[in-house]
């Protein structure tokens, strides 16, 4: 279903970034420009996401115990670079444009503004839906609400220039549409990088995971902790369990399972690893290699 849903966005696309060359072409609006560069990165970053669905869905093997889930993480490390790049590549044209005005067909630039605004409202409906629980799909996401408010920037620019021909409000235009993209990129870059580097995820609090872990009647300490996301919202989780009391393997592994329990059910951890043991470990250490 996802992968049909972005199929459908990347035809709306390449129609729009088509339309906007042509006609930024024709009226001389480098927003118009900017905004169908910005759909042509939509359409290389919308490839990029259904690529990374496509392999994420392929089973794990001997080489690649956890298949290639990560392929959506890349793929959003790579379309918030691809945006940044954009952004500062928009940033210059927008500075040789101020240096150097030149006149705008207001009323081309409007209709072709219009048709690439219901067109990214249509395509930013498609992937609405999956938004939420993907990163991947969220980059892709970002890229057409980047084009969806430039577009309505171009078609307000359109609409004044067709009144005054206040030729420095298109590369105005164009610096607003880059300084946006470039701050969603920003975030969306930072999120990935972090998911690749295996960081602890922001709302997981390993502090209150130690106390409420270390509550349990049997559990002197919680330590030689880890905890990352293997993709966005699935959260992995390993550590050593310390125990009062020298039990039997069966109550041992009881009281291993309720640990379990709890992780999954209070702090959203998907995955979890437990080493069970008594007087037996060198380092106590709550993060400790």
């Amino acid at each position: 279903m996802k992968e049909k849903r972005i199929l459908l966005a990347i035809a709306l696309n390449g129609l729009i970034a088509l339309a906007e060359v042509l006609g930024g072409i024709l009226s001389g609006s480098l927003a118009l420009l900017s905004d169908a560069l910005h759909n042509v990165s939509d359409l290389l970053s919308l490839g990029i996401s259904y690529g990374a669905l496509r392999l994420s869905r392929r089973n794990g093997t001997t080489h690649r115990t956890f298949g290639l889930k990560r392929a959506e993480i890349l793929a959003a490390f790579l379309n918030s670079s691809l945006l940044i790049s954009l952004s500062l590549f928009l940033f210059r044209e927008a500075y040789l444009r101020f240096s150097h005005p030149s006149p705008i067909k207001g009323g081309m630039m409007l209709v072709v503004a219009f048709f690439g605004l219901l067109a990214n409202l249509m395509a930013m409906k498609v992937l609405q839906g999956e938004s939420h629980g993907s990163l991947n799909i969220r980059s892709a996401y970002l890229h057409l609400l980047g084009d969806t408010l430039s577009s309505v920037a171009v078609v307000g620019g359109a609409l004044i220039l067709m009144v005054r021909p206040l030729f420095w409000l298109d590369p105005l235009l164009t610096f607003l549409i880059a300084l946006f993209i470039l701050k969603e990129a920003v975030v969306l870059l930072k999120e990935s990088t972090e998911i690749l580097l295996q960081t602890v995820p922001q709302d997981l609090d390993l502090e209150r995971v130690r106390n409420r872990v270390e509550e349990h009647p049997e559990i002197a300490l919680l330590h030689h902790v880890h905890a990352w996301s293997l993709v966005d919202g699935e959260i992995h989780f390993e550590g050593h369990l310390a125990f009062r009391n020298n039990l039997p393997l069966r109550e041992a592994d009881q009281v291993r399972g309720e640990i379990e329990e709890l992780l999954k059910r209070e702090f959203g951890v998907s995955h979890v690893t437990l080493q069970s043991e008594y007087q037996s470990c060198q380092g106590n250490g709550f993060i400790e290699e």
